[in-house]
């Protein structure tokens, strides 16, 4: 039996699999998820998987490990420190071009939540060329150069981003980077309703968070990758229609994220679409396609952020998406 012939059964069997493993039983697999950032609402799919039980019920004992800016989940992931890693298609390319023996499965989220953010009265991003944007330095090796293509901006525009909005509510020329869920919160709170330009929204094609785990993992248990990937995306989908036993775990993960930032965080979610756009109604949450990663190569290859003769297929494997199809439901916003 070939190895996608062995996920599709094992998919088919999960339910059969809950109904003979107890729920306490000492012998599941354990695996470990990392993610890239400190617990909250954009993680929400995987906690609220493992409040309601339902790695368990897949016949896995999973673990959460919280990320931050000086830890560097992907290095982990591919020192088998994690099983599974939040990552960003475009380092996950670049990681698998120089040796990480990584890929990705799946796509939670369909659009990238990255966004820039500007004062009242500007009504579309060809306003802000030639205007003052803070910027931080990761986004030269991602979306600034599609910006500088599409809509002629240059690098001489870019200010300092420090994570902090004070420079943006005090200087109304001034426009931010920001993700739809965090700064215009706290903009909002400053005092002012700021607008909001959603980048998928004028056509960047990058996925936004995918599920990414070691090629190892692939190899030697699929179906341990294909019961995460569908516990996992059952998550999300539950966590978009009631969020509550998720964010209890958040917030005991994490003190500092507040309840108004995770209802905040999942309202914007839910409005751009971010885990129920694109693909996702038709294709099933977490859903990926070849003409999108080859986009995303396309342009990486035109940025010369990759060689041309890197085999961009390498960096994902569908075989564990394309027997789902795990559909938004109407209260996912969708």
């Amino acid at each position: 039996m070939s190895v996608r012939q062995l996920v599709s059964v094992v998919l088919i069997a999960l339910g059969a699999l809950a109904a003979l493993t107890p729920a306490g039983a000492q012998d599941l697999p354990k695996l470990k998820l990392c993610t890239s950032w400190f617990p909250q609402a954009e993680q929400g799919g995987f906690y609220q998987a493992l409040a309601l039980g339902l790695y368990k019920m897949a016949g896995l004992d999973v673990s959460i490990q919280p990320g931050g800016p000086q830890i560097n989940g992907q290095q982990l992931l591919a020192s088998g420190s994690c099983d599974f890693y939040t990552g960003y298609p475009m380092q996950t390319m670049q990681a698998v071009e120089r040796g990480a023996p990584v890929a990705t499965v799946a796509a939670f989220f369909q659009r990238d939540p990255q966004a820039l953010i500007a004062h009242q009265g500007i009504k579309s991003l060809v306003e802000l060329k030639g205007k003052p944007i803070m910027v931080a330095q990761y986004a030269n090796a991602t979306w600034w150069p599609w910006l500088e293509g599409k809509f002629g901006y240059t690098k001489a525009q870019q200010r300092p981003y420090n994570a902090s909005v004070a420079p943006f509510l005090h200087d109304k020329d001034m426009s931010m980077q920001g993700y739809v869920g965090n700064e215009p919160l706290a903009i909002e709170k400053g005092g002012e309703k700021p607008v909001v330009f959603l980048l998928a929204n004028d056509g960047w094609m990058a996925y936004g968070k995918t599920i990414d785990t070691r090629t190892a993992l692939i190899k030697e248990h699929p179906q341990w990758v294909a019961a995460f990937v569908k516990a996992s995306l059952e998550g999300w989908k539950s966590y978009l229609a009631d969020p509550a036993a998720g964010n209890k775990l958040i917030i005991a993960a994490n003190p500092k994220q507040s309840a108004e930032q995770i209802d905040f965080s999942i309202r914007m979610m839910k409005k751009y679409q971010i885990v129920t756009g694109d693909e996702a109604p038709t294709l099933g949450i977490g859903a990926m396609t070849d003409a999108r990663w080859k986009a995303m190569f396309d342009y990486m290859v035109h940025n010369k952020m990759l060689p041309a003769d890197f085999d961009y297929r390498k960096a994902y494997d569908m075989q564990f998406i394309n027997v789902l199809r795990i559909l938004p439901g109407k209260a996912d916003g969708s």
